[in-house]
């Protein structure tokens, strides 16, 4: 007996047939796939948009603390202590250094986070605290939600007993 080749078409079992391409509903589940996908990556980068915000407001909060703790140091002798509500002059002809220094202190604030940002020094003894909150919800999620950054330095040298 001798096989007889047939063409791939006609060689089918009856009632089976070969399939040509994708059909509407496969489409559709990939597209909706590819919608959840391309929104998550939408909500991720929604997130990381906020967390560099909060994460460079931090930044520019310690860059301000250090300027005014490098200039505590620098003017040693006079009294730096201040809260948000003290009020730093601002004219020039009766002011001390102090007095500008608290006036730059307090502008760098409200230019970095706006009326709402609160800035304070505290000093007790050699120990500087230098404290600078502001609003931060956007990053929370929640409304009222402050963020405080807080600089802790020895800003002299404890006096060596004598021997």
């Amino acid at each position: 007996m001798a096989m007889r080749a047939c063409p791939a078409t006609s060689c089918a079992p009856s009632g089976a047939t070969r399939q040509v391409g994708m059909s509407l509903i496969e489409v559709l589940v990939s597209l909706l796939i590819l919608g959840v996908g391309l929104l998550g990556v939408g909500l991720i980068q929604l997130n990381v948009l906020k967390y560099t915000d909060s994460s460079r407001m931090i930044s520019q909060a310690s860059f301000i603390a250090y300027d005014m703790l490098d200039r505590i140091r620098a003017n040693a002798g006079a009294d730096y202590a201040w809260e948000s509500g003290d009020v730093a002059l601002t004219t020039t002809v009766a002011a001390s250094v102090r007095d500008l220094d608290l006036h730059d202190f307090e502008a760098n604030i409200s230019h970095f986070a706006g009326d709402t940002a609160k800035g304070s020094i505290a000093i007790n003894q050699r120990e500087v605290t230098i404290s600078i909150s502001w609003d931060d919800s956007r990053a929370a999620n929640a409304g009222n939600t402050r963020e405080t950054f807080t600089l802790t330095s020895r800003v002299a040298v404890d006096p060596r007993p004598a021997r």
